[in-house]
């Protein structure tokens, strides 16, 4: 078993916690990390470029002038391609770019960056965050003495003092540990996890 060192937020060392081998010590595996961080920027499009064809433009329901004897080119409707205010030819329309790759990957990816993370001695253990009122100068406090410039933290459960103290720190971000994903934990240099979430994460990427 792993053993990581448990802070209080004072960055005094108040206990160690073992860690699950196969969710932080796992083989890193590039190929399903990859994967996994495609699927979530794909699924981040937001693919709203759009145009509008010949039969979304308005207007155009009238033949502009008659078949023959004009000495012009023959014409359907003045919303043509060809004509000005016309519709586009094979432009953009609105899709989705979302897909999933299978919760095997999934999980596989998350243990892998949890492990880079415990390897490269980026991991923070907190025994908890106790925090009594909304106020970003205290958690900022936490954050400089802890030396953190961009963080990940992960909290067992809904906390609101933390959640609204921490979103106004620039590089931090609070997530609940249901909510944690691989690209969030690549983007950030440190992960910070409060004791109770570990557990909660390791029996989750286990199951």
């Amino acid at each position: 078993m792993l053993v990581a060192e448990v802070y209080d937020i004072a960055k005094n060392k108040v206990s160690e916690i073992e860690l699950s081998d196969a969710v932080f010590g796992a083989e890193v595996n590039d190929a399903v990390v990859y994967d996994v961080v495609r699927m979530q920027m794909a699924s981040r499009r937001l693919g709203t470029a759009a145009t509008k064809g010949r039969s979304d433009v308005s207007g155009g329901g009238k033949k502009p002038w008659r078949q023959k004897g004009t000495g012009r080119a023959r014409a359907g409707t003045s919303r043509s391609p060809i004509w000005r205010g016309g519709g586009i030819v094979f432009g953009p329309v609105q899709r989705d770019y979302k897909y999933k790759v299978p919760k095997k990957i999934r999980k596989s990816a998350l243990r892998s960056v949890l492990s880079m993370k415990y390897q490269g001695q980026k991991l923070v253990v907190l025994k908890d965050f106790p925090l009594e009122e909304i106020k970003t100068k205290k958690f900022q406090e936490v954050v400089d003495r802890f030396g953190l410039k961009k963080a990940l933290f992960v909290t067992d459960e809904r906390n609101e003092f933390l959640e609204k103290s921490s979103r106004n720190i620039e590089g931090i971000k609070m997530i609940r540990s249901e909510g944690i994903n691989v690209y969030d934990v690549l983007n950030h240099e440190h992960l910070v996890i409060l004791e109770p979430a570990v557990k909660k994460l390791e029996g989750a990427l286990l199951s």
